[in-house]
């Protein structure tokens, strides 16, 4: 494909469900996926709209398209902290849910019309993930003193396909990132914690989802669960994408505000090198986890910790293949929220650069 010829800028419309959280794209077809926090829009090329889902009482995050099936997946959380309640809030909604943690799976071939909805409609199904509901509810210990949400899970947001760092046998599989909230006094909080999973007989799992009487059908564990040191961030990773240009995971984040770390706005997994296995640095009591790499371009820091300044992404990154990638310009206006869908190149300096 000639990813060059591509739209320079696609404008999603605006909504008044939430900002932006991620966006994602099937170039074979046409279409372009908006996550709005609690819809999922699907426009064209040209940005005519041609369908959107609401009815979401959590909050839709990061989305990723599965070419190998066809249809899209993006984290789904339900929970009862600021993020949650500002959600049922804006929706106007007394609703009392679960704290509950999914992965969203649409059947968007479904999606042909405006106001559709996600539970009724049969166009959603969620699997039940397991590991981020026992993080994000237990107790630790740091510090010599007890913290809730262990690792400083807040949830998940950013979602990928992707190879096995360090493998070569082309298998993909489905990651996605943990949230990781904002905490200056700890010190089992500065990863980006990504699940990985084979989604081969995810059917199985694969539910309606109804939010009156939320199920539990899902994995027990991941098949991996990665961890990258970079020190904290604010709610962790917000889009994460693999490139197969660069064989990377690009992590855009909200900047964390520990002074020992470089706080940049994006991080770049290495996946041309295998996991390791490390004790966790912060973590207690003692443990050893599989850890990845990042990428040793960008900027240096005393720390060790390898980032890069590049402001955008975090409200929508999709690696697009020849190097190319769609970026989101969100924004908030009388009419509602809404992005410009930009295309970017990679210029391993920025290291995405506007597409002349």
């Amino acid at each position: 494909m000639d990813y060059a010829s591509l739209p320079r800028d696609i404008f999603s419309g605006c909504w008044n469900t939430g900002h932006c959280q991620g966006i994602a794209v099937d170039t074979k077809r046409g279409f372009v996926y908006y996550s709005f926090t609690t819809a999922l829009v699907k426009t064209d090329l040209s940005g005519r709209l041609i369908g959107s889902v609401g009815g979401l009482l959590g909050h839709l995050g990061c989305i990723a398209f599965n070419a190998e099936d066809g249809r899209l997946y993006g984290s789904l959380e339900y929970k009862n902290d600021a993020i949650g309640r500002g959600i049922l809030n804006m929706l106007g909604s007394d609703a009392q849910l679960q704290d509950a943690f999914y992965m969203a799976v649409f059947d968007v071939d479904r999606i042909d019309r405006a106001g559709m909805d996600a539970c009724t409609d049969g166009v959603m199904t969620a699997v039940y993930l397991k590991e981020v509901v026992d993080d994000f509810t237990a107790e630790a210990e740091n510090g010599g003193k007890p913290v809730r949400h262990r690792l400083g899970c807040s949830g998940i947001d950013g979602t990928t396909f992707g190879p096995l760092p360090g493998s070569a046998d082309g298998k993909r599989y489905l990651f996605v990132a943990y949230g990781v909230y904002s905490d200056e006094e700890r010190t089992d909080n500065d990863h980006q914690v990504l699940l990985c999973y084979d989604i081969s007989d995810w059917t199985r799992w694969a539910k309606p989802l109804s939010q009156s009487a939320m199920h539990t059908s899902g994995p027990a564990a991941p098949d991996h669960k990665f961890f990258v040191f970079t020190g904290n961030t604010t709610y962790g990773v917000q889009n994460l994408e693999y490139d197969a240009f660069t064989g990377c995971f690009l992590m855009a984040v909200y900047r964390g505000r520990k002074p020992q770390y470089p706080n940049r706005p994006m991080y770049i997994v290495d996946g041309s090198k295998a996991p390791v296995k490390a004790v966790l640095r912060g973590v207690e009591p003692e443990q050893a986890g599989e850890t990845l790499s990042l990428l040793e371009k960008g900027l240096p820091h005393d720390s060790g910790v390898w980032g890069w300044d590049f402001p955008l992404g975090s409200t929508g990154l999709c690696a697009l293949g020849g190097g190319y990638y769609y970026v989101s310009h969100d924004g908030k206006g009388d009419d509602g929220y809404y992005t410009h869908v930009k295309l970017y190149k990679w210029d391993g300096v920025s290291p995405l650069a506007p597409a002349e």
